[in-house]
């Protein structure tokens, strides 16, 4: 095993940057306006994606402008407990799945792209959040299209009762 030659010292490892140089500082999640910031970027990506793209512009026909408030009232309920949204995420889908049927491809779809969006722009305990939530929310969404349960734990007592007795 060789080591650095006698008499030179190794220098200490330096810790990777928090931030690739030049970058600014990925800060968290703070509140409505951090929201409004992180929704109004995924939909630019949304409106443009292969896969999604055509299901909100041709067939939802989403108007952004029009939905920001509500979408914003959603996520802010989500992250900070804001008690803003009350309306019924699953009726918009259900309505959505009646006239397009929507696929698992269209929900991992939504999840990567919000996903790389938060990356993208925050970083803390609240986007980690943000990605945790929008993952159980597309799940449970997508089990209750298909007729599920929309808990997680309906969906793991089911796959342990399909394992063979040890």
């Amino acid at each position: 095993m060789s080591g650095p030659p006698a008499g030179r010292a190794v220098p200490p490892a330096l810790p990777d940057p928090p931030v690739p140089l030049g970058q600014p500082a990925r800060l968290d999640l703070a509140d409505r306006g951090d929201v409004e910031a992180l929704v109004r970027a995924f939909y630019r990506r949304v409106f443009v994606d292969e896969l999604l793209g055509p299901v909100f512009v041709d067939v939802a026909r989403m108007d952004l402008e029009a939905h920001l408030p509500v979408i914003c009232d959603f996520w802010e309920t989500v992250l900070f407990r804001a008690g803003l949204y009350r309306r019924n995420a699953l009726a918009v889908h259900t309505a959505l799945h009646a006239v397009f049927p929507l696929s698992a491809a269209h929900f991992a779809r939504w999840v990567a792209l919000w996903t790389a969006t938060v990356d993208e722009h925050f970083a803390g305990e609240k986007a980690e959040l943000a990605k945790i939530q929008a993952t159980r929310i597309a799940s449970s969404i997508r089990r209750r299209l298909l007729g599920e349960s929309g808990s997680e734990l309906a969906t793991i007592s089911r796959h342990s009762r399909r394992r063979p007795p040890p």
